[in-house]
């Protein structure tokens, strides 16, 4: 049984830092891709980022240059390295797994659609204030 959990959440200032950990148990993470989403309230859950087999990553614009996606076989986890925080990052962040891997200009890719991924985890909280 997969099971995914989240933890490194909190509250932090604007422009402040934050590094989500979703560990990973009957699942390796170095298959197929995995990712992060996001959802804040009101709103539709979005992709933030995921990373393929081969480590090849992708961001969401809203993100790129801020966050970093990265995982550590040995320990079957995956990180979110979240810098320059701003108030509309605030939303409950979600590790996804099991996802969709496709092929192209030489190497793997994912996509950031929820209805690619296969495992999902409970969600931390992240708000940042102004």
């Amino acid at each position: 049984q997969v099971q995914l959990v989240e933890s490194g959440g909190g509250s932090v200032q604007s422009g402040g830092s934050l590094r989500l950990y979703c560990v990973a148990s009957g699942y390796s993470v170095s298959s197929n891709c995995m990712g992060w989403f996001r959802q804040a309230p009101g709103k539709e859950r979005e992709g933030v980022t995921a990373i393929a087999s081969d480590g090849t990553s992708g961001y969401a614009d809203s993100v790129k240059g801020r966050f970093t996606i990265s995982q550590d076989k040995a320990k079957n986890t995956l990180y979110l390295q979240m810098n320059s925080l701003k108030p509309e990052d605030t939303a409950m962040y979600y590790c996804a797994a099991g996802g969709m891997q496709y092929y192209g200009g030489g190497g793997f890719y994912c996509l950031l659609k929820a209805t690619d991924f296969a495992y999902w985890g409970q969600g931390t909280q992240v708000t940042v204030s102004s």
